[in-house]
């Protein structure tokens, strides 16, 4: 399941990184880029958690640093991911999945925001003023919209595939069968044929003192099957533009 996770992931950041350099950079829009790789990352971390969301940050964004044009310091954009992914995968609740959009959404527009100022904020940290040249309110306002109208199409799809190769924690056993399996498989024996486990013991014993005996599948009168088994339990150049 982890090499599964890998190469899922190494794939999906390969292929948003490349959109987002080819394409989404050379549109020229007004303000900040539609952060593809962002909305990767957060797609993956809603699904894998805060851990991975953290790892897959941080690869994404070292990779997004040395791939051309970037411009800025390497590891700048990674731990601007690296962080953003760790606090989505917070969100992921303990056991199951997001059961709306409106939970993704928010942490859709939350990362558009954080990423924007952590990225000024680094970048002010190492004597960058691209942010305060070009505006950091028109990048922020700018980003929120481009990620937001961009995240429908991209973070269900991500999510999806990420869900194929997972298990869901919900309704599962260590054995591999579901947690109401059990009482599955007894309920359709006790209401199906209406004969609770004691009456069924009890009509074998009578059955088999009168030396007939009752065999598994036999059909009793009502058409019904009695089994004897139970179930199984400015601009820059770069990615990131300020």
């Amino acid at each position: 399941m982890y090499l599964n996770r890998m190469l899922l992931s190494a794939a999906l950041v390969v292929v948003a990184l490349m959109l987002q350099v080819t394409v989404l950079a050379r549109l020229q829009l007004p303000g900040a880029v539609p952060d593809l790789l962002l909305l990767v990352v957060l797609g993956l971390a809603l699904v894998y958690g805060h851990t991975a969301g953290a790892v897959v940050g941080f690869c994404a964004g070292l990779l997004a640093d040395i791939a051309p044009p970037a411009d800025h310091a390497v590891g700048r954009y990674a731990l601007v991911l690296c962080l953003i992914g760790y606090a989505a995968g917070l969100t992921k609740p303990e056991a199951g999945q997001h059961r709306s959009a409106t939970v993704p959404m928010l942490v859709v527009a939350s990362a558009a925001i954080g990423s924007t100022l952590l990225y000024a904020g680094v970048g002010a940290l190492v004597g960058d003023t691209v942010a305060r040249q070009v505006g950091l309110s028109g990048l922020l306002i700018t980003a929120t919209i481009y990620d937001l109208l961009l995240a429908p199409f991209v973070v269900p799809l991500i999510m999806s595939l990420a869900r194929r190769g997972e298990k869901d924690p919900i309704g599962t056993e260590p054995g591999g069968g579901s947690a109401d399996g059990g009482m599955r498989a007894y309920g359709w024996l006790t209401s199906g044929t209406g004969l609770s486990a004691s009456a069924g013991s009890s009509l074998l014993g009578k059955a088999g003192k009168g030396g007939k005996g009752l065999k598994a599948g036999k059909r009793t009168p009502r058409n019904k099957t009695v089994s004897l088994g139970g179930g199984k339990t400015g601009k820059i150049k770069g990615v990131k533009r300020l």
